[in-house]
């Protein structure tokens, strides 16, 4: 399942048991996880039936053990168990794949790598939950995601700015949005993001990037 149609269904108030999120780009693994526990509970009711566990704290036993309990006065318990790549024999995670508790979303964060589907408990992920591969983008792909990202600010972004913006970012997802939001901090509605407020406002300099390089190369 997509980024969007996961969102959406959230939205529609359409939810799976479990969602195990992995991939090596966190951005959207981050951003989904924390459209759950922004979302689906009322505020009084997060402090009984939400929870987020970490991978370096817990083990698997304890995920399912909370996954299992049911909810106090509210339709659904949400368990999050974030760094996921961190916990022990993630793989004895099935036997709650086989059986999970409709009132119970839990959400899986796996960074940074991927799951082996050649084994049993990569090919049941796509069978019993909702998978979601958060793929790292390649460098060409950046400038239109800067672009994408801008617009839903209702901003704009020339095309010189969103080379700069990924030659000195990379593509880090993360990090490039965590620029943009400095950057857009004093703009309004309509403006375009141009070399010089990216001077201004996180220190990329127009006049010293590959770009500009390439330019005075080419008149020597």
């Amino acid at each position: 399942m997509k980024y969007q149609e996961i969102i959406q269904q959230i939205n529609n108030n359409i939810y799976h048991p479990i969602y195990f999120l992995t991939g090596e780009e966190n951005y959207y693994i981050d951003k989904i996880s924390d459209y759950f526990s922004k979302n689906i509970l009322k505020a009084e009711e997060k402090e009984f039936n939400q929870i987020v566990l970490y991978g370096k704290d817990t083990d698997v036993s304890s995920v399912i053990s909370e996954a299992k309990q049911f909810p106090f006065g509210s339709d659904y318990r949400i368990v999050i168990l974030k760094e996921a790549q961190d916990i022990k024999k993630i793989e004895d995670l099935e036997v709650y794949l086989d059986n999970p508790l409709s009132s119970t979303i839990l959400v899986v964060c796996y960074k940074y790598k991927k799951i082996d589907k050649r084994k049993s408990f990569g090919k049941n992920l796509s069978k019993k939950c909702i998978l979601f591969e958060s793929k790292k983008l390649y460098e060409n792909q950046i400038p239109a995601w800067i672009k994408n990202k801008v617009k839903e600010y209702k901003l704009s972004i020339d095309n010189e700015s969103a080379n700069i913006l990924t030659q000195y970012l990379g593509s880090n997802l993360s990090k490039i949005n965590n620029e943009i939001s400095k950057l857009i901090v004093n703009l309004k509605k309509g403006d375009q993001i141009t070399p010089k407020i990216i001077e201004d406002n996180i220190g990329i300099s127009k006049d010293y990037n590959v770009f500009e390089f390439q330019n005075a190369l080419g008149v020597k």
